[in-house]
């Protein structure tokens, strides 16, 4: 599928803060994703040893969550780990999988943040903008933010905040079960990426395509 080009990995620390700075003005917060047809799980995972990451992406239909296609890339791991830049260390590997798609989703779930984020530009926002599609973050814990504990029963959610501003939500996607935190990525709003979070959910604590990402990615490094 098509990707823009926006900028080179390479960079140094500062540049790469002032980038995502730069990059988080051009994220948008709007749109409802009418009646999506098929949706995209993505997941990484490093090797043992830290020198190679592996992405992988699942593609399925909606609403039936059946399994269309699959593909993964590996790359050298090029960027440090440095929090609040973890997109300019896995992004390249997640557009490397996706280029390897003979589709375009209508919505990609990103194993990470989006706008939850101190300067608004998580994985699936930063991705967002080089796929130019709807994008949601969907990450297993707090990267930021303060909330109120949702109540116990699946699809009850509480609002994510930083100072007084919404920056995702805190969503129980399965009874009992710790919370996703859920945040706009790019070319949603955040009640789309409830709404779209909870649809592919089913037994499980995460959605379908980001589940079956993890699985592909925790077998390769099962045999790495």
């Amino acid at each position: 599928m098509r990707i823009v080009s926006l900028h080179e990995w390479q960079m140094d620390y500062a540049a790469a803060r002032a980038l995502q700075t730069d990059l988080a003005g051009r994220v948008c917060r709007t749109g409802a994703i009418e009646a999506p047809r098929t949706v995209a799980g993505l997941d990484c995972a490093f090797s043992r040893d830290k020198k190679r990451i592996v992405a992988a992406v699942v593609v399925q239909s909606l609403p039936d969550l059946r399994v269309i296609t699959t593909a993964k890339a590996v790359l050298p791991v090029t960027f440090p780990y440095i929090p609040g830049l973890l997109s300019f260390r896995e992004a390249p590997v997640c557009l490397a999988a996706i280029e390897k798609l003979d589709l375009e989703p209508d919505v990609f779930l990103v194993d990470g943040q989006g706008v939850a984020h101190p300067r608004r530009l998580g994985l699936a926002a930063h991705l967002g903008l080089f796929l130019d599609r709807p994008t949601i973050g969907c990450a297993k814990s707090r990267l930021i933010g303060t909330y109120n504990e949702p109540g116990r029963q699946k699809g009850q959610h509480t609002w994510l905040y930083d100072g007084d501003e919404v920056i995702g939500a805190v969503l129980r996607t399965r009874t009992d079960v710790r919370c996703l935190f859920v945040s706009i990525g790019h070319r949603c709003d955040l009640p789309t990426a409830i709404r779209t979070v909870l649809q592919c959910t089913t037994r499980y604590r995460l959605p379908e395509p980001t589940r079956l990402a993890h699985q592909a990615v925790t077998h390769w490094r099962g045999t790495s």
